[in-house]
């Protein structure tokens, strides 16, 4: 039989097992690439990022004028039904991984979000 004095000890030990074995399952799988066997690596990125350069409201103008850019419209569906730029693809954040080869790379692709 079970002193039970001992119970919030086993109870407090039992919980710090779980919590350990969540912590190692998370970093095993967050150390695990997805495999990118169906093509190009993709990589989600949020907010400015160096290596990506941003377009000025003049420059995406000239870009849609000229139809030298595919504008990418990211936002849900519903957003996309309510108003977006002519002519846009709507792909949505959630769906690009998904979807990127319906892309093509060698394009300009203007992505927007408002």
């Amino acid at each position: 039989m079970i002193n039970r004095s001992r119970i919030p000890f086993i109870l407090i030990g039992g919980g710090l097992v779980l919590i350990i074995g969540a912590l190692a399952w998370l970093l095993i799988s967050a150390n695990t690439a997805p495999s990118t066997e169906s093509g190009p690596e993709f990589v989600m990125v949020r907010g400015p990022h160096p290596d990506i350069p941003r377009v000025s409201l003049e420059d995406a103008k000239e870009a849609f004028d000229n139809g030298d850019a595919v504008f990418l419209d990211v936002r849900g569906d519903e957003a996309y039904t309510i108003s977006h730029i002519p002519g846009a693809i709507s792909i949505s954040e959630n769906d690009l991984v998904s979807r990127f080869n319906e892309l093509t790379p060698s394009e300009w692709i203007i992505t927007y979000c408002t």
